[in-house]
C-alpha cells in the first residue's frame, strides 16, 4: 500500500491524516487506529512560527509519523506573515490574518495605487488580513524590521521549508538556504502582490507595500498544481495550498459547487475557470489549488460567534441547536449583526456586534440562540450574492467546518440560501486536500477519491431571515 499524507495548519490547530493513495482511505495502524494526528496552535492574532512548528512535529508523530510516506503536503491559513532575516531566522512573530491592526496600511494601498487597479493587477483589493497590507505596517511601525526582511513567506511555505530540512544554521539539516522556499498560486495569491491571471508575482506592488526596493527580496519559488520538490529521505513534498484552496481539493468541488465552511472564519468560495476582479474588494479573485481561480469571500465571524452564544446561554453546542431548533424562522424579530471582532467582509475593521428587536416577547434563550445562527449564515449568504454577482453558478452548496455539523446550522441554511444544501460527511477537508495534492505530485495524476454526505437537509427558503437581517444592516 502507498501512502501520502496531508498538514493542515490552521490558525488553532495542526491536523495530519495520513491516507491510502488508491483509495484515499485513512490508514490504520498496526494496532487498527486511524492514522490522524492533531495538536493545538496557541492563541492570538501574531504568533511565534516556532510554535506551529512544534505542533506540527507532534501532530506527525500522533498519525504515526511520515517514515513510511511516500508524498506528503502542507496547507495552512492564509496572508500571516512570516519575515526572514539572511540567515533564515524569523524577525517577529507572525502577524496573522485575523490581525486587525493593519486595516489603516490596507485603506492606504487601496487609495495609493487604487482599487480598480490593485483588483486588475492581482484579483484583490487591500484589506487588513492580506500580506501586504502587514507589509505597510511593518514598514511604518516597525522600519528597523522591515529593513531585516531578506525574505518573506507564508505559514504554509515557511512550514514546508522546515518540513524538507531547511532553518536556520544550528536548527536544522540543510541550512537558511532562503531560495528553496516554495509555494504554489492560492497560497501566492492571498498576499496581494501576486497576479493569478498570469501566475507571477507584483515585485512593483510589494516594493511600495515595504516601501524600500524588493528584487533584492526571496519570495517563495510557485509550484504547478502538480509540482513537487525533494523532501528528506526521499520523501515527495508538493506545493501545498491556502486553506480553502486544499478544501476545494479534498471536497472534489467542481463548476457549479459552491462552498460554505464555517471554522473560525466564515468563507464562501467556487471553483471557476475565469478570473474574478471585483473593485469593491468584496470577491478576492484568488487562484485554486488546480489550474483555475478560487473566487472567496470571507468573513472574521463565524463558529466562535456560536461558541460565545453558547456560553452565554450556558449549554453546549447540541443543547444550542435544540434551543435553535425550537425557535420559528426569524427568531421572532430578533436579529444578531455577528460582528464580534470587526469584519473583513463587509470591511468594518472597527465594528462591533448588535443585537436589535430585543422585546420582552422576542427575547428568550431559543430566540437568541437561532439569531446567532441566521446572523452568522445571512452573512455568508450576502457573500454567495457577491460571487453571483461575478458569474459564478451554485448548482448546490456544499456546507463543511465544525460548525456544519449542528442539525440546526444545517437546517437554518436550507432556509437561508436559495441553493440546494448538502454537508459532506466530518472530516479534516483542508487536511485532505494537502493529501490529494501530495497524491497528484506523487502520480502525475489529481485522484477523484470519494466525498459522503452526512445530510441533505430539505429546501426550505424562508425570505423573512433574510429581510430582517438586511432591514438592520
Amino acid at each position: 500500500m502507498t501512502l501520502v499524507a496531508g498538514i493542515d495548519s490552521s490558525t488553532q490547530s495542526c491536523k495530519v491524516v495520513v491516507r491510502d493513495l488508491d483509495t484515499g482511505e485513512i490508514a490504520r495502524a498496526s494496532d487498527g487506529a486511524a492514522r490522524r494526528g492533531r495538536a493545538a496552535h496557541p492563541d492570538g492574532t501574531e504568533v511565534e512560527p516556532r510554535h506551529w512548528w512544534d505542533a506540527m512535529q507532534a501532530a506527525i508523530a500522533d498519525a504515526g509519523g511520515l517514515d513510511d510516506v511516500a508524498a506528503v503536503g502542507v496547507a495552512g491559513q492564509q496572508h500571516g506573515l512570516v519575515a526572514l532575516d539572511a540567515d533564515g531566522r524569523v524577525i517577529r512573530p507572525a502577524l496573522l490574518w485575523n490581525d486587525t491592526r493593519s486595516a489603516a496600511a490596507a485603506a492606504a494601498l487601496a487609495e495609493e495605487i487604487g482599487a480598480a487597479e490593485y483588483a486588475r493587477r492581482t484579483g484583490v483589493v487591500p484589506v487588513a488580513s492580506f500580506t501586504a497590507s502587514k507589509l505597510r505596517w511593518l514598514a511604518d511601525h516597525e522600519p528597523d524590521n522591515a529593513a531585516r526582511i531578506a525574505a518573506i513567506a507564508l505559514p504554509h511555505d515557511w512550514l514546508t521549508w522546515r518540513l524538507r530540512g531547511y532553518g536556520p544554521a544550528g536548527e536544522s539539516a540543510l541550512g537558511p538556504v532562503l531560495d528553496e522556499l516554495i509555494t504554489d498560486r492560492s497560497e501566492a495569491s492571498g498576499t496581494a502582490y501576486f497576479d493569478p491571471s498570469h501566475d507571477a508575482y507584483d515585485r512593483g506592488l510589494l516594493a511600495h507595500a515595504l516601501r524600500r526596493p524588493a528584487s533584492g527580496i526571496v519570495l517563495p519559488r510557485v509550484l504547478a498544481p502538480s509540482g513537487s520538490v525533494a523532501g528528506l529521505g526521499g520523501m515527495i513534498v508538493s506545493a501545498g495550498a491556502g486553506d480553502n484552496a486544499a478544501a476545494a481539493l479534498g471536497l472534489g468541488a467542481a463548476t457549479g459547487d459552491v462552498v460554505v465552511s464555517i471554522g473560525t472564519s466564515g468563507t464562501v468560495f467556487a471553483v471557476t475557470d475565469v478570473p474574478v476582479q471585483d473593485a469593491s474588494g468584496t470577491v478576492a479573485g484568488f487562484a485554486d489549488a488546480a489550474d483555475g481561480h478560487l473566487p472567496i469571500v470571507t468573513t472574521l465571524n463565524a463558529a466562535r460567534v456560536l461558541d460565545a452564544t453558547a456560553g452565554l446561554l450556558g449549554v453546549d453546542h447540541a443543547r444550542l441547536s435544540e434551543l435553535a431548533l425550537a425557535a420559528a424562522p426569524g427568531a421572532g424579530g430578533l436579529v444578531l449583526q455577528p460582528w464580534f471582532e470587526g469584519e473583513r467582509t463587509p470591511n468594518l475593521p472597527d465594528a462591533t456586534a448588535t443585537l436589535f428587536g430585543m422585546t420582552l416577547a422576542s427575547t428568550t434563550r431559543e430566540n437568541l440562540a437561532r439569531a446567532a445562527i441566521e446572523g452568522v449564515l445571512c452573512g455568508l449568504a450576502e457573500g454567495l450574492d457577491a460571487v453571483r454577482a461575478h458569474g459564478v453558478a451554485a448548482e448546490r452548496v456544499l456546507l463543511i467546518g465544525g460548525a456544519a455539523q449542528s442539525e440546526a446550522v444545517a437546517t437554518v441554511a436550507a432556509q437561508v440560501f436559495d441553493a440546494p444544501v448538502v454537508v459532506p460527511q466530518p472530516d479534516e477537508y483542508v487536511a485532505a486536500g494537502a493529501a490529494a495534492q501530495a497524491a497528484w505530485a506523487l502520480t502525475d495524476r489529481r485522484p477523484a477519491w470519494p466525498v459522503a454526505l452526512a445530510a441533505e437537509p430539505a429546501r426550505d427558503t424562508r425570505p423573512v431571515i433574510r429581510e430582517q437581517y438586511a432591514a438592520r444592516r
